[in-house]
């Protein structure tokens, strides 16, 4: 399975332990449905790689527990980040996208602030957003379409009427139906530009180096970042 937190790939090692949920009065004999109480296993075990908790829940019957459902962390269709990004810049977007069908304004004030991280992880720290976001398009260095696509975080997030979006990307406040998921989107483009695509060509560069080593040849030097 995947941690959902982290996005690491693990072996499931689940703790059960039961649960008795009671409504009122003598409950179900166990492992039965009906009467005043449910019966539920928890599922519990924390990922190798973060040490964060997962926790499912199992309801049971007598002729055998349905199948599992995850209650924290909360599921998100949207998914996590990929284990290539720093884990302090993971978990503003995770949970940006955990909460973005129930509050679009929260996941926009987390999306923000994953989005000024990124741009401060390499190097912009302006402490305005808009002002990091115009320095690295003014560097040309991003792909066109990344580009454009951050660019247009300036444009519809309508700084001007809402200037705290700028100056204190926390906040929760109004935002363009768009405006939270467009976000995300960036970001997604953002960390494979910055994170995974450097990640994975200094792992092809290393298997590279090892063939040249084994056959007796200089290594290739890493290109200056």
């Amino acid at each position: 399975m995947e941690c959902p937190h982290c996005g690491v790939n693990i072996h499931e090692g689940f703790v059960a332990r039961p649960l008795v949920v009671t409504k009122a009065g003598m409950p179900a004999p166990i492992g039965m449905e009906g009467g005043d109480a449910t019966f539920w296993d928890a599922l519990y075990m924390a990922c190798p790689a973060c040490k964060n908790a997962i926790i499912m829940l199992q309801k049971k019957f007598g002729w055998g527990p349905k199948p599992a459902f995850q209650v924290y962390p909360e599921e998100s269709e949207w998914g996590t980040a990929p284990p290539e990004v720093p884990p302090e810049v993971a978990e503003d977007y995770n949970e940006a996208g955990a909460v973005l069908l129930k509050s679009p304004k929260a996941s926009a004030a987390l999306s923000r602030r994953c989005l000024q991280a990124v741009l401060r992880d390499r190097g912009y720290a302006q402490h305005d957003l808009v002002k990091a976001i115009v320095a690295v398009l003014a560097t040309n260095t991003l792909p066109a379409a990344l580009a454009q696509s951050l660019d247009v975080v300036r444009n519809i997030g309508n700084f001007a009427a809402h200037p705290m979006k700028d100056t204190n990307t926390g906040e929760i406040l109004p935002v363009e139906p768009e405006e939270a998921e467009w976000n995300l989107e960036v970001l997604d483009g953002m960390f494979d530009f910055y994170y995974v695509q450097p990640a994975r060509a200094l792992e092809r560069l290393e298997a590279l180096n090892a063939k040249l080593e084994a056959a007796g040849k200089p290594p290739v030097r890493q290109p200056p970042a």
